[in-house]
Parts: structure tokens; C-alpha cells; sequence
């Protein structure tokens, strides 16, 4: 694929841009709809597919986005047009194509800002102990949330999520993203690790583990199980078509970017799990039935069982601030496709194209706060499966075999298996459809 012209900001360091790919996969489904999912479909039971279906797109759907955006060296616009240009000779056709996962990422960005608004803001009333003080009063649990994720109900806490965004994109790719990545994804684990250690020791924890970690055969004959645990390894691993792509293509050809994939996927598999290791024995802890996924687990039930538990102050401030970091690296990662098709395509330093940006997202995040869950589920059923099968059709079936090898290949002492290609168009993009299609039926699947 083409040359590129003008130097590019780029990732200083192999662990900077898996950290930072990390920082994008590791959001809010893995912390709020995995453990809701574990739970409701029995343990084990769940896992088993999941992690079939995590090593399905991660060896295809992940490396195929990285490899697309590092060999065109830009966003999903600049990616589609040199691929249609390959085919056709026409680059226009696939730029224009690539406008909409562009649209989709900025989309789910406005919907994730509102959510990340909310995150500082219980993260802040964790630190000043006014989580603890509600108690186990769920009618002022319930209360809280209910005006926080009401019409105009948390506009300060959403101004100061988008200048936090803001600031750190506006420092450039190694300066802001991949520096801010390298001390929030770190601590993220270890923060959460000890946060599983701790409940691990509280008395009918094991209860949760128990549940973890049992297999009902007869659920595993389900389809809907399948779908679901599929829905939740492919938006969980971030492939849309966007975000994967433009941290490829700051990416340097020298490395490799399976080895790359690979970390990825198992990084962002163990944050899930660790998640559903401090959620589920904790709910157990508490006496509570892991009853509800969503905002609702993260706003109102965890309070109450943190809020009855010993050290449940400590936990509270320790889970939200893991909140934060892993909403923020993925907010950054969203805003980054529209902030970099303005630098690309109408030239504008990088921190006019984030002021344009930021401005424009938070305008929008302000208005939609009370119908926010509607936003997300259209943009996540729709617009991310139709990005993710967009550029698995570009760089598997339009640029074709040769370059896809060829692209991926870059940087790899050995090459890439003859499965990749095959697996990529036969199986990767009827997936993405599948997707697409399953989610409309049934009204969202990750």
C-alpha cells in the first residue's frame, strides 16, 4: 500500500501501542456486561465460547485492522481508498466508505462521553466519602443515579471528562495517548488485582468463585449462549473498523503486529475476568443476587454491597478510579479516528483538529444525557458491526490476498499461517454480518 508523504506522529514503543490498544478493548463492557453475562449464563458455561470467539477475531478481525491502518498509514478513510484504488484504480469510492466507521466512532464517543461524566463524578464521591455516607439506602443509591443520568443531570462532571479527554490527545500520540496509557493501564491491573485479592478473603466470597466456575453441559447447547458470548468477544476486542485502524497506522512497520494482537486479546481477557472476580464474590459477599448488567450494576448494586462490606470505603475508591482509567483510555481511542481525519484531511494542527472535535462532541454528549442507552445500543448495533465488515471486506476481499500477506507479514520473523487469508473473508466478515444482523433481531448481543 501507498507511500506516505509527511511524517507522522506515531507510538514510540512496541509496549506504548499495546498498552494503548489495550487502554481501547478494556471499557465498559468488560467491567459492566461480563460479569453480568458470567452470572446470567452460569460460570464457566459463558466462558468457554467467549474465549473461543476471543481467539477467532483476535487472529483475524485484530490483526487484519492493525495491519490495514499501518500499511496505509491513516484512518479507516485513507485505509478504503488506497484499497478500492488498488482494485479499481478509484480511491474516491473506498473514501467514501470509510467516512462512516469515521461517523460511528465519533458517534460512540459522544454516547461514551456522557458515561465517562458520570464515572468522575462517582469517582469523586468515592473520594470524598459520600458514596460511604449513602450507606445501603437504596432509594438514595438509586436516587443519585437516577439524577445523574437524567437530562442535564451531570453536565459539569461531562465538561470536565471531555478537557481530561482533550488534553491528553491534544499532547500527541506518544506525548498524550500512548504516555497516559503507559501509567493508566498498569495501574488499572494492579488495582484491580488487589482489589480481587481483597474480596477474595471476606467471608462467602467463595460462593462467587464456586459460581464462576462451574459448566451446565445442557447451556452450552443454546444458541442464543453462543450469540451472546460471541456479541461480547467482538465489541469487547474493539474491532470496528475505527480505532484498531488508527493506532495501526501510527504503528512502525518493524513490528510485529500478531505478536501484538495476541497481547491484546489476553490483556483485555484478563481485565474481564478480573472484573467478574471482584464483582460476582463480591455481590456473594454481600448477600446480594447478581440480578442486573448494565449501568445499573455499577451504579446502584455495587454501592450497596460495597457499602456493607468491611473496607467497603477503600473498594469503592479503588473500583472507580479502575473505572475511570479504562473509560478514559477508550474515550481517547473513539475521539482519536474524527480528530485524526481532520488533521489528514483539511491539514489542521493536532490541537485545533481536538478543540473542533471536543467541542463538537461535547455539545452533542450534553444534549443526549437522558436518552443516552438509546444512543449507544443504535451505534453498537448497528454502526460498529457495519465498520468491523466493512474493512474486514477491504483489506480481505478488495486489496486482496497478496497485499493482506503482505501487510501483516511486515516486521514478523515468521510468516504469517496460509489460515490467515481464508478465515479473514470466509469466516471474519460473515461474522461481522452475523453481528450485525443478530443484534438488530435482538436488540443488542455485546
Amino acid at each position: 500500500m501507498g507511500k506516505h508523504e509527511k511524517e507522522r506522529d506515531g507510538f514510540k514503543s512496541r509496549t506504548g501501542f499495546i498498552l494503548a490498544c489495550i487502554g481501547s478493548a478494556v471499557g465498559m463492557g468488560n467491567i459492566w456486561r461480563f460479569p453480568y453475562m458470567v452470572s446470567d449464563w452460569g460460570g464457566m458455561t459463558f466462558l468457554i465460547p467467549y474465549i473461543l470467539f476471543v481467539i477467532l477475531i483476535a487472529s483475524t478481525g485484530v490483526i487484519e485492522e492493525m495491519a490495514l491502518g499501518r500499511a496505509a498509514k491513516g484512518g479507516p478513510i485513507k485505509a478504503f481508498g488506497v484499497c478500492t484504488e488498488l482494485r479499481t484504480g478509484n480511491k474516491k469510492t473506498g473514501e467514501l466508505i470509510g467516512l462512516l466507521p469515521v461517523l460511528g466512532s465519533l458517534a460512540l464517543a459522544i454516547g461514551y462521553t456522557v458515561v465517562v461524566g458520570w464515572i468522575f463524578k462517582y469517582t469523586f464521591l468515592a473520594l470524598t466519602g459520600q458514596i460511604a455516607g449513602m450507606k445501603q439506602d437504596m432509594n438514595q443509591i438509586g436516587g443519585m443515579f437516577d439524577s445523574t443520568a437524567s437530562a442535564f443531570g451531570n453536565n459539569l462532571w461531562l465538561v470536565i471528562a471531555v478537557l481530561v479527554t482533550a488534553v491528553i490527545m491534544a499532547m500527541g500520540i506518544a506525548g498524550g495517548i500512548e504516555r497516559a496509557n503507559g501509567v493508566m493501564m498498569p495501574l488499572l491491573f494492579v488495582l484491580f488485582l488487589g482489589l480481587g485479592v481483597y474480596i477474595f478473603s471476606l467471608p462467602g466470597s467463595s460462593a462467587g468463585y464456586r459460581y464462576i466456575f462451574t459448566i451446565n453441559p445442557k447451556g452450552l447447547l443454546d444458541p442464543r449462549l453462543w450469540i451472546y458470548a460471541f456479541g461480547q468477544a467482538f465489541f469487547s476486542l474493539s474491532i470496528a473498523g475505527n480505532g484498531t485502524v488508527i493506532y495501526g497506522s501510527y504503528l512502525k512497520d518493524s513490528e510485529d503486529l500478531v505478536s501484538s494482537a495476541k497481547n491484546v486479546a489476553i490483556f483485555d481477557t484478563i481485565a474481564a475476568l478480573l472484573a467478574a472476580f471482584v464483582i460476582i464474590p463480591g455481590m456473594a459477599a454481600g448477600g446480594a443476587e447478581l440480578s442486573s448488567g448494565g449501568p445499573g450494576l455499577m451504579f446502584i448494586y455495587l454501592l450497596n454491597v460495597f457499602n456493607g462490606m468491611p473496607g467497603g470505603k477503600i473498594c469503592g475508591v479503588v473500583f472507580y478510579v479502575c473505572v475511570l482509567f479504562a473509560g478514559m483510555s477508550s474515550l481517547v481511542n473513539l475521539y482519536e479516528a474524527p480528530v485524526e481525519t481532520l488533521q489528514e484531511r483539511l491539514g489542521l494542527k493536532r490541537p485545533a483538529a481536538v478543540a473542533v472535535i471536543a467541542a463538537a462532541g461535547c455539545g452533542v454528549a450534553l444534549f443526549i444525557q437522558g436518552i443516552v442507552s438509546d444512543w449507544m445500543d443504535v451505534v453498537s448495533i448497528y454502526i460498529c458491526p457495519l465498520g468491523a465488515m466493512l474493512a474486514g471486506i477491504m483489506f480481505f476481499w478488495v486489496a486482496g490476498k497478496d497485499v493482506a500477506v503482505d501487510a501483516v507479514n511486515r516486521g514478523r520473523k515468521k510468516k504469517i499461517g496460509s489460515w490467515f487469508v481464508p478465515l479473514g473473508k470466509y469466516v471474519l466478515v460473515p461474522a461481522a454480518f452475523i453481528a450485525l444482523v443478530a443484534g438488530a433481531l435482538m436488540g443488542g448481543i455485546g
